[in-house]
């Protein structure tokens, strides 16, 4: 009898282990939580298929992929880190560009400093903020893109004192919303989630004063069917539908 529950026991373990590790991991950048937490709720209307999501900076989740996390899916706010990760072998192929991101500027209401898009009311917002919120440009592609934008507007000598940094662009987002900072950069997307936007304005930048953000995604090998399912649905009309609401370009 101990023998006979002993083996069911390790079935059991056997089973819970394999079916455990079927379900995927998916990566995705902290711009698109809103938008893919929309897509995701599409998705699964007719797909059955479960898997874990977590949100991250695009360089964060490259670096975490390169030491060994079992992720099937990333879905990345540029090119770099998952051509990055295509030259190494460790994708599929060198994935899809689903989409066009725009960055924007934040304001909290409450802090009263109004965000115009001439240059001089840039220049007035940036002398009258105390704290200016921006993503670590080493690891997002928003917070690269702010200051490749501050440079080429002749504004980084006078905001670069003042930069609070978060580590992915939605935690540079909070900060402005939750007023740790008076204005910030962030992503369009972010900018119109209801959360964000019932506290604070935005200004949607000129996209002539950074590289473009082509945000691609990519498959890694081995990734299963479910992953697979989900990279086909983010190219399809419903989710493109979507990613515009959020203000993304498509492709």
């Amino acid at each position: 009898m101990v023998f006979i529950k002993s083996i069911l026991s390790l079935l059991f373990f056997i089973f819970f282990t394999a079916a455990h590790a079927q379900v995927s991991t998916i990566a995705v950048a902290a711009n698109m939580k809103d938008a893919f937490l929309a897509i995701e709720k599409e998705f699964k209307v007719d797909h059955k298929g479960d898997f874990r999501v977590i949100y991250g900076s695009s360089g964060n989740i490259s670096a975490q992929i390169l030491n060994g996390a079992p992720f099937s899916l990333f879905i990345s706010a540029d090119e770099s880190y998952p051509l990055e990760l295509f030259k190494r072998k460790m994708t599929r192929d060198e994935g899809k560009v689903y989409a066009i991101g725009k960055i924007a500027l934040l304001s909290k209401k409450s802090k009263g400093i109004a965000i115009g898009s001439s240059k001089a009311e840039l220049t007035k917002a940036i002398k009258q903020a105390n704290k200016i919120a921006i993503a670590k440009p080493e690891l997002a592609p928003y917070g690269k893109a702010a200051v490749d934008y501050l440079k080429a507007e002749g504004l980084w000598d006078l905001a670069k004192d003042k930069l609070v940094y978060g580590d992915n662009i939605s935690m540079a987002t909070m900060y402005v919303a939750s007023g740790s900072a008076d204005i910030g950069f962030t992503a369009l997307s972010l900018a119109l989630a209801p959360g964000v936007a019932k506290e604070t304005e935005y200004l949607v930048l000129n996209p002539a004063l950074y590289e473009p953000i082509q945000q691609r995604m990519v498959l890694m090998k081995n990734a299963p069917q479910e992953a697979v399912a989900l990279y086909q649905f983010m190219q399809s009309p419903k989710a493109q539908a979507i990613l515009r609401t959020f203000g993304y370009q498509i492709p």
